[in-house]
């Protein structure tokens, strides 16, 4: 019986461990070709290997897979746009990236370094958008010639990027900005035949075992098993998918589409406002609009 990913050429980014190995394996097993990217570093973003990226596509393999390994640094331009050629080159087309590569360099905004927000941003960020350009670039052109083409996008936001995340402000920042470049992708790129969207998983992962969650792995059903995010990500990526421009919270076996920014309450006094009466208007305003969620770690 065939997958609901049968013959798709898929890449997905940071898949040596945690989501983007779950993802890498999920897809692998609906029938999907498998590019899996990683650069193999430690969870500061340090260091680098070939190994773990290696160590998926023989496990793909073993099981009657077919996948090839890719050590491209998502956030540079040109290895980009190499890793996606890669994938073309192999199997004749990319239908669907998974955006998932990233690390964590955690602090307080008010101690936090320079060098520290730019790696955040660096590989969140510009990581998502980078492949996603030359992604697209491959989907336009097939589209100009007359194809219909069914690309996928699944972007890795998190609830830290919708809601804030005490002690990762850099992180939640970057995630923030992924949820928008979400929409923004969706809203250009439908005229090419692309479909975007994004998750915003709660998993335990290198990047959340110790800190969120403890390491140990509980018997039974896990609810933190990262696998439980793999199939609205596998979805997502098939051509059975029908919807873009969303971000889906998924924890466990439960999922929920989010709600981005929305027009509140309006105050129209009708003329320019008199300063001293603005704070009356914004306390309205409020006060008719719903309560926003809380920070994670806020007191």
């Amino acid at each position: 019986m065939a997958g609901i990913t049968d013959g798709r050429v898929v890449v997905i980014t940071g898949a040596a461990r945690g989501l983007g190995r779950a993802h890498a394996l999920e897809f692998a097993a609906e029938g999907a070709r498998v590019l899996v990217n990683d650069l193999g570093v430690e969870r500061d973003g340090s260091g680098g290997a070939s190994e773990p990226a290696q160590e998926v596509v023989a496990e793909i393999r073993a099981k009657g897979g077919e996948a090839e390994a890719n050590a491209a640094d998502v956030a540079d331009w040109d290895q980009a746009e190499a890793m996606i050629a890669q994938a073309v080159d192999t199997w004749g087309r990319l239908d669907t990236l998974v955006c998932n590569a990233g690390f964590l360099r955690d602090r307080m905004l008010a101690n936090m370094s320079e060098s520290e927000w730019d790696a955040i941003m660096r590989v969140h960020l510009k990581g998502h958008f980078a492949p996603a350009r030359h992604a697209v670039a491959h989907w336009r052109d097939r589209s100009k010639a007359g194809e219909m083409v069914q690309g996928r996008v699944i972007n890795t936001s998190s609830g830290a990027g919708l809601l804030g995340s005490i002690g990762q402000g850099n992180y939640a920042a970057a995630k923030a900005g992924v949820a928008a470049l979400t929409i923004q992708q969706a809203a250009e790129w439908g005229r090419y035949g692309v479909m975007v969207n994004a998750i915003a998983p709660d998993a335990r992962t290198r990047m959340t075992a110790g800190i969120m969650y403890t390491e140990d792995v509980p018997e039974g059903w896990d609810e933190k098993d990262p696998a439980n995010a793999s199939p609205l990500v596998v979805w997502l990526g098939s051509d059975a998918c029908d919807v873009t421009g969303r971000v889906f919270e998924i924890a466990g076996g439960a999922l929920n589409v989010c709600d981005g920014w929305q027009h509140g309450h309006v105050v129209d006094v009708g003329r320019k406002f008199v300063a001293a009466e603005v704070g009356d208007a914004v306390h309205a305003s409020i006060a008719g609009s719903p309560e926003p969620a809380p920070v994670y770690g806020a007191s």
